[in-house]
């Protein structure tokens, strides 16, 4: 009988995700802004802005994202199952601070009392972190549960939320301008400093080759027009150039624009499984055995 080489590599290696599409990438891309928002617009309020508008944008975008969640549910009503592991799961604790967050935003935009703003900010900030957690505790998927993943995820939704604020700045009062202006510009800083660790962090120490090259596509429009060019019109209309207003609103929308990107690519298109690896490479009949293999990884 003819001897035919085994080609381990295409069984083995690494592949792209397929059980969450466009819609669970929904509910990280709109719920995570959603959830910045939420707690941008908490500190607009204590700073002495009108707020409520903003907090109604944030629970449409934080509902917007389980909508789609929900949408991608085999069995949309048996979603009240997700409440049952709260001791375990970061999605029953997203899905656990969820109710909260409607009932206080709702009524901080009723203006009952004017401590629910900072509840309703409060628990968007739990939302975005569990969000961030949830794809974290994912072990089956390297790009999500590498231990910066979860970091660069809630900066990115804080980004989002100051951008947001920034869209808003026409309806604010004209004297935090500057200060939206500051804050979204730390924002930014913080993200791109948590996206350069978070990259380096995939390279040293190994990613399925799919990943990195699926985030590498994005990074140089990520990086420029996500970060340094809404950064550079941020610092001009804090500065109080002419059209302030104006340059720091589009300056948010492409922060939020960028945010919205890597995250999508996050989800979809960097998740790719971890494949298997072979300490030792067996042979049927003859021939030599191989060295260890891990095809599809970087180094390897």
């Amino acid at each position: 009988m003819k001897h035919v080489q085994q080609r381990p590599a295409g069984h083995l290696a690494p592949r792209r995700q397929q059980n969450w599409d466009w819609r669970a990438a929904g509910n990280f891309v709109c719920g995570g802004a959603g959830g910045g928002l939420l707690f941008l617009a908490a500190l607009a309020h204590l700073a002495g802005a009108e707020v409520r508008h903003l907090i109604g944008a944030g629970l449409l975008l934080v509902g917007t994202g389980l909508f789609c969640v929900w949408l991608e549910i085999g069995r949309p009503w048996r979603a009240l199952n997700v409440f049952r592991h709260l001791r375990t799961s970061w999605m029953t604790r997203e899905a656990s601070v969820a109710p909260l967050l409607f009932i206080s935003g709702a009524l901080a935009v009723a203006g009952l009392h004017p401590v629910l703003p900072v509840l309703a900010g409060l628990c968007g900030l739990a939302f975005l972190y569990s969000q961030a957690r949830i794809l974290a505790a994912d072990k089956g998927i390297p790009a999500w549960r590498h231990p910066r993943c979860a970091a660069v995820v809630v900066a990115t939704g804080l980004a989002e939320g100051a951008g947001l604020l920034a869209l808003a700045t026409p309806v604010l009062p004209a004297r935090l301008l500057p200060l939206a202006a500051l804050v979204l510009i730390l924002a930014l800083l913080a993200r791109l400093w948590r996206w350069k660790r978070y990259l380096a962090g995939l390279n040293a120490d190994g990613a399925p080759l799919g990943s990195l090259q699926a985030l590498s596509t994005i990074e140089r429009r990520f990086v420029l027009f996500g970060h340094l060019v809404p950064a550079a019109f941020a610092a001009a209309a804090g500065a109080g150039m002419p059209g302030a207003a104006a340059a720091l609103a589009f300056a948010g929308l492409m922060a939020v624009g960028g945010g919205w990107l890597f995250k999508y690519t996050l989800v979809r298109r960097a998740a790719f499984t971890q494949g298997i690896a072979l300490k030792h490479l067996p042979v049927r009949g003859r021939g030599p055995a191989g060295a260890a293999v891990k095809p599809g990884w970087s180094g390897h």
